[in-house]
C-alpha cells in the first residue's frame, strides 16, 4: 500500500509499505479521510520528541472496517468509525479521576502508533480500551468525521473556560481551529463572537466562512483597542487564543473583561515559552487563565454528534481536498495559510 512518512525534519516521502493485519484487540481500517493540521507541518519541519521514525503520519482519521481483530466485539467490517488522536491509559490517577486530557502516560496515533496517511492502517488495542473507536452518525461523512478531531479539543478547551450564553468571545487566530471555536461558541450560546487575526487574507477567507459578529485585523489595528470599543469598555468575557503567539497570550489578558476567562489554546514554541503577564489585572479583574491540552475520547463522540444535529457545521470548512500522493503538498498549502481545511483522500 502507499503512505506518507516522516523519515527525518525535512525528509517526509510518499512510498511504499506492507499493509497491516489486525492482531488480537485490533481492527483494521480503510482510511477515507485524515485531514491535515498545523502540527503535521510541525513535525515535517521539525520532528517531534515522540516520533521514532520511520513513522506513517496523520492524526485526524476516519475510515472504514475491513478487518475485525481476535477478541474484539461490537465490530464488524462495514463499519464506518472515527479514530481518536490522543490515547489516555485509562488507569492512572488522572483517567480516573475523569481527567483523560492530562494522562501521563498519554500515547498518540501518529507519533507513538501509524497514522492515518495511508490506504489502511490499524487501530491499536490501546484506543478501543478507552473507547476511543467512535461510529460515524448516518449522514456524517468521513470527511466531516475526520474534522471531529480538532473539533473534540476546541470542545474541551470551551469546557474549561465555560463559554455560554451572553458571553462575549473572541477568538485570535482564524486558522482552522479559529473556525471551529467561532461555530462552537454560537451554538454554546454565546452573545457575540469577534474573530482577530494578523493576516488581513487569512482573516477574510475565515470570516467569509464562519461569520463572526466582527472580524478585527491585528495587523493593521491594535485588538485590544478594537474588542474594548466593541464592548462599550468592558472587555470580553472569554478570549481563545488559537494562535502560537505570545503576543496574543498577553493581549487576551488586557481584552477580558471581570472575571473574563482566558483560553491559552495554542501552545508557544519552546524555545521561547514564556509571556509578560500583568499580575495586577488578574488579580483586580478576577480574571481565569485555563490552559487546554488535546481531547478524551468522549469529546470526539460529542465532537461528532455535534456535527451530526448541525449545531456544529464543518463541511464547508473543508476547502480542499487532495489525493494521498499530494499530502506533502497539503502541508505546504496549510504553512502559507491558503485553505482553512485541507484533508487527505487515501
Amino acid at each position: 500500500m502507499k503512505v506518507v512518512r516522516f523519515h527525518a525534519p525535512g525528509d517526509v516521502r510518499f512510498e511504499d509499505a506492507p499493509e497491516p493485519e489486525a492482531g488480537p484487540g485490533e481492527v483494521k481500517i480503510r482510511v477515507r479521510n485524515c485531514s491535515t493540521c498545523g502540527t503535521d507541518v510541525k513535525i515535517s519541519k521539525f520532528g517531534h520528541h515522540h516520533i521514532h521514525p520511520p513513522r506513517v503520519m496523520g492524526h485526524e482519521i476516519a475510515g472504514e472496517i475491513v478487518q475485525v481483530g481476535e477478541g474484539v466485539d461490537g465490530w464488524s467490517a462495514g463499519d464506518r468509525v472515527q479514530v481518536i488522536a490522543a490515547i489516555p491509559c485509562g488507569e492512572c490517577a488522572e483517567c480516573t479521576r475523569g481527567r483523560m486530557t492530562i494522562c501521563p502516560n498519554q500515547v498518540s496515533m501518529g507519533y507513538h502508533f501509524e497514522g492515518g496517511f495511508a490506504q489502511y492502517m490499524v487501530v491499536p488495542r490501546e484506543v478501543l480500551k478507552v473507547d476511543g473507536l467512535n461510529r460515524i452518525p448516518e449522514g456524517v461523512s468521513f470527511a466531516e468525521a475526520s474534522v471531529a478531531e480538532p473539533l473534540a479539543c476546541a470542545l474541551n478547551a470551551q469546557n474549561l473556560a465555560r463559554v455560554g450564553t451572553g458571553d462575549d468571545v473572541v477568538v485570535i487566530g482564524s486558522g482552522p481551529i479559529g473556525c471551529l471555536h467561532v461555530r462552537l461558541a454560537r451554538a454554546r450560546g454565546a452573545a457575540r463572537v469577534f474573530l482577530v487575526e494578523l493576516s488581513r487574507q487569512r482573516l477574510e477567507m475565515a470570516a467569509d466562512l464562519v461569520k463572526p459578529d466582527a472580524a478585527i485585523c491585528a495587523g493593521e489595528v491594535d485588538p485590544v483597542e478594537e474588542i474594548l470599543k466593541l464592548t462599550d469598555g468592558r472587555g470580553a468575557d472569554v478570549i481563545i487564543t488559537a494562535a502560537a503567539s505570545g503576543k496574543a497570550q498577553e493581549q487576551a489578558i488586557q481584552m477580558a473583561a471581570r472575571q473574563g476567562r482566558i483560553s491559552f489554546f495554542g501552545g508557544l514554541p519552546k524555545d521561547n515559552p514564556t509571556i509578560t503577564c500583568d499580575s495586577n489585572l488578574v488579580h483586580y479583574r478576577e480574571l481565569m487563565i485555563v490552559g487546554a491540552n488535546g481531547s478524551s475520547p468522549a469529546h470526539n463522540a460529542e465532537a461528532l454528534n455535534l456535527v451530526a444535529s448541525g449545531a456544529v457545521p464543518v463541511a464547508d470548512l473543508i476547502t480542499h481536498r487532495l489525493p494521498l500522493e499530494s499530502a506533502i503538498d497539503a502541508f505546504g498549502i496549510v504553512a502559507r495559510g491558503e485553505a482553512i481545511k485541507v484533508t487527505i483522500e487515501p
